[in-house]
């Protein structure tokens, strides 16, 4: 049964709906339809009435210039360009993206810290009442264990973004707690065992499977744990600096113990890559699926619980969607990524002169046309729609490009059953699998990487690439050499390889693996790589995109947003800058 997050007509309010004084809007409004006993709210039976708040904030609360996906601020990476009609198009998002000229007031940071907290004070207020409950009783537990790992998720989205955030993570706050917050209570360090600490908490509770989709499972809980102490490994503790200064080896073992193929009974990669981005019910959490956003179409809503965070990344389409906002679009870079060489490996600093097109004699790897529309080929597979190098499939008139998002997107055949024209804009029912069986085989590679255990960590990625080559000959791109003048060679990796050679191996797997899935830039941060990997990328882009002259990535600054200045000015001096000089 799947999850669909639709809202309950029976909201409680409390003390909770007091805004916070050092956050404006910090709290969202609700206007109660209908009321519960104290007693009722406490009952088992009734309590679902309540948390499912907390569930549906996840589709509620975020927009499409707020993703809590985070898909605008990957724009930041080496993987996709911010797009749109032009330069003045979504402003503040090209300007992060050239990583100059980025200011406190810019609004879509305020937006993205308000909407994450709104969120999070759903989960303060469940919990509070599930604290009033009988803590013997099973249910009570379990859905305190659910709250606790969505609590985490916010915790873990904010300060990817911001570093120095305030923690939301203590019982029955009064408004007098919320004024005196402080971002700097915790260290980095301490900042990430906050969030573990609530998911090793639900990790003791939550069972292996859950009768409703969209609830986390044990084996979702453990996945997230390897990514927050994986996160925590690379300390970048010194304050005035975003610098990673060591990797602790004990973070790393607990990234081991949480990626134990023990846990992860049943999940396994999926034949085809594609699967985890389609909207078919046969699809939808899949084996690879460890957790996902669950969204939903008739309802009895106007629209459903569609997906609207990812209406502006629909391109245009000639003749079916020719309004398209046609953003995130994937990079040269990105697509030249994927080339390999005879042997089936990346490239790696051996690439050829030209970039890569369809038609040339270049080998790639097929995952490149699950994710990227290159022109040449179908538009999410369909033949109907050609993706061609024109300006009918650009927005801009080419200015970004002509590569197109893929893994966000569903084929247009599916209009009015999976995907629906809401507001002149498309929104899908489409899943958003936040934690898949892929990301848990790359995070255990990289911590044995980093631990020296080499031939284990190779044996891995070495999993995560038999998929891709299975690919060539059984999936849904499988047939693009024979119709489209594709070449495929795709290997693995053999013989032994230092530990600097593995580390890289995985960085770049985890990037032909996961792109577009907005965890590039995230990972460049956490591995201390982003200034020289943005500054080399802007320097060699920017001879073919010219929109990217003056970008420079300053280190120890452009890591992270700056704290808004909105949350500075109203936080009664308890909030502190991030360091650059912002």
């Amino acid at each position: 049964m799947k999850m669909t997050y639709k809202l309950i007509a029976c909201y409680v309010c409390c003390c909770m709906t007091a805004a916070f004084t050092s956050c404006s809007n910090f709290l969202d409004e609700q206007v109660p339809q209908a009321t519960l006993t104290q007693d009722e709210v406490k009952n088992p039976e009734y309590i679902d009435n309540v948390l499912i708040s907390a569930y549906a904030g996840l589709v509620s609360i975020e927009d499409m210039n707020s993703s809590f996906s985070l898909w605008n601020y990957d724009t930041r990476s080496d993987d996709a360009y911010v797009g749109g009609s032009d330069f003045s198009d979504g402003e503040p998002f090209h300007i992060l993206e050239k990583s100059t000229g980025v200011m406190t007031k810019d609004w879509p940071y305020n937006d993205i810290w308000n909407r994450f907290y709104r969120y999070l004070s759903r989960i303060s207020l469940s919990l509070d009442i599930l604290a009033d409950a009988d803590q013997a009783n099973a249910t009570i537990q379990q859905r305190t264990a659910e709250m606790k790992f969505l609590r985490a998720y916010g915790h873990f989205q904010l300060k990817r973004l911001f570093k120095k955030i305030p923690f939301v993570n203590k019982p029955n706050m009064q408004e007098d707690d919320y004024n005196n917050l402080s971002n700097t209570e915790y260290t980095n360090d301490e900042g990430w065992q906050q969030i573990i600490n609530d998911l090793e908490d639900a990790y003791a509770v939550l069972p292996t499977t859950q009768p409703e989709k969209g609830r986390p499972t044990k084996a979702a809980c453990a996945a997230f744990l390897a990514k927050v102490y994986l996160y925590k490994a690379y300390r970048q503790d010194d304050a005035n600096s975003n610098q990673v200064t060591s990797v602790n080896e004990d973070d790393l073992k607990k990234v081991l113990e949480y990626t134990s193929a023990s846990i992860y009974n049943g999940y396994a990669l999926e034949s085809d890559l594609h699967n985890n981005f389609r909207p078919e019910e046969q699809y939808e959490n899949g084996k690879e699926s460890l957790w996902a956003i669950q969204y939903s179409r008739n309802d009895g809503t106007t629209w459903g619980n569609l997906n609207f965070s990812y209406r502006l990344i629909v391109p245009c389409i000639p003749k079916v969607h020719d309004a398209g906002c046609d953003f995130y679009k994937p990079s040269i870079n990105l697509v030249n990524a994927y080339r390999t060489t005879a042997d089936g490996l990346p490239v790696f600093d051996n690439a050829p002169a030209a970039d890569y097109t369809v038609g040339s004699a270049q080998t790639v790897d097929p995952r490149l046309f699950v994710t990227v529309g290159v022109p040449g080929t179908p538009y999410m597979f369909n033949p109907n729609f050609m993706v061609s190098q024109t300006n009918t499939w650009s927005r801009s008139g080419g200015k970004y490009g002509y590569f197109v998002s893929l893994k966000q997107n569903v084929d247009p055949a599916l209009t009015d059953s999976y995907l629906f024209v809401c507001d002149n804009q498309w929104a899908s029912s489409m899943n958003r699998v936040v934690l898949r069986y892929a990301d848990v085989l790359l995070m255990r590679a990289e911590a044995l990487a980093q631990l020296g255990q080499t031939t284990e960590a190779i044996a891995l990625v070495n999993q995560v690439r038999g998929r891709a080559a299975a690919m060539a000959t059984n999936s849904i791109v499988s047939n693009y050499p024979n119709k489209y003048g594709v070449h495929y060679a795709i290997g693995k990796y053999s013989g032994s390889y230092s530990k600097e050679q593995t580390l890289q191996i995985v960085k770049t797997e985890r990037r032909l693996e996961l792109a577009m899935e907005s965890e590039r830039f995230f990972d460049l941060v956490r591995w201390g790589d982003v200034a020289t990997v943005l500054n080399r990328f802007y320097s060699t882009e920017s001879e073919k995109m010219n929109f990217l002259d003056g970008s420079l990535f300053t280190a120890n600054k452009n890591e992270y947003l700056p704290v808004p200045f909105e949350q500075i000015a109203a936080s009664n001096g308890h909030y502190t800058q991030n360091c650059g000089q912002w």
